[in-house]
């Protein structure tokens, strides 16, 4: 059972259906003697006032209410009749019945008065609810979806993430290069240019074409990439060892032209073809 498929107008059946089987407790008759035939409440004139008619609401109401909560695949008959139809005319019968005894009464006891506007209110819902466009509204307004994390922003914590154990710029774990929180090896640094003799200043060293650095030079690093890409084995053949899925964070350990050579977490090396959008730890 679905309770988000309850609509308003389910709501306005189940609380008319509560304040009818209030109703059915308090007195009948507001007179006394025996020619008033006073009754305590519904459940006292031989239970026929309870059961023959305030229980006849409060059973119309829950047909109702069920007959909404059970999925579309099950069946909502009994014995050939739909149940919330069967509802609304047990219902409109408990009003209609509730409208006699109140003509009949000499004298109405708070019992029946709200009763019958508890009636009146339930039969309208019931009738109504199916009908009126602002009471098929949902009763329950629906769950909001979490926001999606815009692309570039920061992954949340845990292993493998930028400044967590095993993740670069945190404390690294034992364990040989090549698997999960091992500690990367540092790339061999260029010896700084020394002063010229006779204290001139350094020339500064030409950089490749694009402003990329060397391929002796290249520090590794870790990333992230946007969208699931394969990964190709080192050898140049087509054949993916592995898939990259977005946010896991993969060592890259070498830099092929546009390509990367990529080390997943288990220790497997390929060569990462598509490394556009791709996110540096």
């Amino acid at each position: 059972m679905n309770i988000r498929s309850l609509t308003r107008g389910d709501g306005v059946v189940i609380g008319a259906a509560v304040v009818l089987f209030i109703a059915s407790f308090l007195n009948t008759s507001d007179c006394s003697g025996s020619a008033c035939d006073l009754v305590p409440n519904a459940w006292g004139l031989a239970y026929f006032l309870g059961w023959g008619t305030f229980f006849l609401g409060i059973a119309g109401a829950a047909l109702i209410v069920v007959s909404h909560l059970l999925p579309q695949s099950q069946p909502r008959k009994v014995a050939g009749l739909d149940l919330a139809q069967a509802g609304v005319v047990l219902t409109v019968a408990t009003a209609w019945q509730l409208l006699m005894w109140i003509f009949e009464s000499q004298a109405a006891g708070s019992g029946l008065i709200l009763g019958l506007i508890a009636a009146l209110i339930l039969a309208a819902g019931a009738v109504a609810g199916p009908l009126v466009p602002a009471l098929q509204a949902p009763l329950l307004p629906a769950p909001k979806p979490a926001a999606p994390q815009p692309f570039g922003a920061q992954p949340q914590a845990g292993y493998g993430y930028p400044g967590t154990p095993g993740g670069p710029g945190g404390p690294q774990q034992g364990g040989g290069y090549g698997y999960p929180g091992a500690q990367a090896p540092q790339a061999q640094q260029s010896p700084q240019p020394q002063p010229a003799y006779g204290g001139g200043q350094p020339q500064p060293q030409p950089q490749q074409d694009g402003g990329q650095a060397p391929a002796g030079d290249f520090t590794p690093y870790w990333f992230a990439v946007p969208v699931a890409r394969p990964l190709y084995a080192e050898d140049g053949s087509m054949a993916p060892i592995a898939e990259l899925a977005p946010g896991t964070w993969y060592l890259a350990v070498e830099q092929r032209g546009q390509a990367l050579v990529a080390q997943t977490q288990d220790g497997r090396r390929g060569v990462l073809q598509d490394t556009t959008g791709i996110q540096r730890g």
